[in-house]
């Protein structure tokens, strides 16, 4: 397997010399905090899509301490849109562990690694390698993609005897020097070359001994997920708002779909009088009228939800429906730091955009014409 090694390795590190990708932002100072940080939003996400939120990011908690230090909701806040929102989660519990356990900085070593939240083997691996240039295999889903590939491996590799094997192949190529160059070259030849739909074997180092490639079937590797229909869940969406600009949101619990993120009040019922009631069971509210808007449709990695945005102005308050932390009047005009799911953000800025057009859309129809009525408008504003 040695020779093999050094033939695989050997070909990857040629073409990382003068092909890989070196001016990524966390390449720059690579500590473990920068790296760690990348590796946990690159987690089922694309490098043009991390970047900005990494700079961001980096730009608001450069080091463990400051994470460590932040509210949740500042956290989440900045990571709004990204998606798969455990990983902010597992990313500030982990920071305070660190602080709190291991004086602020990450563990050398891979076991230590491994117990911190949403730290996994190929993560703790691509942190050492990368951070710190000790040799350790890793597995993210480039790997897969590529070794799958190079030996032709049957299966889906998410299943334990297939991952199992793509580990082996991935201890025996790693070789023993510049095992930081070794471990960046693999994951850019899966992102850059070795691609899901059309890979660019032309200009692949590894393609003449690739087993997938010499029988010209790359893309049956690696099988794809079993497929499953998933479930179909729905859910009413309340646009509440009171005439202020502000519209009414509540924190969703910290576990579960976009735990601990601001989202709109939901509610199962379908029918205008019944959601009426369930605004003032629930709520407190009185609700004037209420308007339907278009359903649209979120997916998740384990099911649809589809979505009914309702839209009503809140005629009465009562006193107990701000309950201390958990709901809030929110006003995109002036949004401060809170975790907003993506089609939550998209309806509160529809919204948003509605109001303003209906609003100069009243003002143009309301506006005093000629010279006589612009003095009594301009005196009436004086008044």
């Amino acid at each position: 397997m040695a020779n093999a090694r050094n033939t695989f390795s050997t070909r990857l590190l040629r073409w990382f010399d003068h092909s890989g990708r070196k001016d990524l932002p966390w390449q720059t100072r690579p500590t473990a905090y920068r790296v760690w940080v990348s590796e946990i939003m690159l987690q089922q996400t694309q490098v043009t899509t991390v970047i900005p939120y990494y700079l961001r990011f980096m730009q608001r908690f450069p080091d463990v301490h400051s994470l460590a230090q932040a509210a949740p909701d500042e956290v989440l806040h900045l990571w709004s849109g990204l998606g798969y929102y455990a990983r902010a989660r597992n990313l500030h519990r982990a920071a305070r562990l660190i602080r709190d356990r291991h004086h602020g900085e990450l563990p050398r070593d891979m076991a230590l690694l491994q117990q911190l939240p949403g730290i996994g083997r190929s993560t703790a691996a691509a942190i050492l390698a990368l951070a710190h240039g000790e040799r350790h295999a890793i597995l993210d889903g480039n790997v897969k993609r590529v070794l799958a590939r190079y030996h032709a491996i049957d299966g889906w590799p998410g299943s334990r005897r297939v991952e199992q094997q793509l580990w082996t192949c991935a201890e025996s190529h790693t070789p023993p020097r510049r095992a930081r160059d070794y471990t960046q070259a693999i994951m850019d030849l899966g992102a850059t070359v070795c691609t899901r739909a059309r890979p660019g074997c032309g200009r692949c180092p590894l393609s003449g001994s690739c087993a997938a490639h010499g029988i010209g079937r790359e893309t049956d590797y690696p099988a794809p997920r079993p497929r499953k229909t998933l479930p179909v869940r729905g859910a009413v969406f309340l646009l509440l708002h009171n005439g202020r600009g502000e519209t009414l949101l509540e924190q969703r619990p910290p576990g579960g779909v976009w735990g601990g993120l601001w989202s709109l009040p939901e509610c199962s019922q379908a029918s205008a009088a019944q959601i009426r009631r369930w605004c003032r069971n629930h709520l407190g509210f009185e609700v004037g009228t209420l308007k339907f808007w278009p359903g649209l449709r979120h997916t998740f990695s384990h099911f649809h939800l589809d979505i009914t945005p309702v839209e009503g102005r809140v005629n009465k308050i009562a006193a107990a429906v701000m309950e201390p932390g958990r709901r809030v009047w929110y006003n995109m005009a002036k949004p401060d730091v809170r975790g907003l799911p993506a089609p939550v953000k998209d309806l509160l800025l529809q919204l948003a955009h509605k109001e303003t057009h209906d609003t100069n859309g009243l003002l143009r129809k309301t506006r005093p014409r000629g010279r006589r009525a612009q003095g009594a408008a301009v005196s009436g504003r004086a008044g």
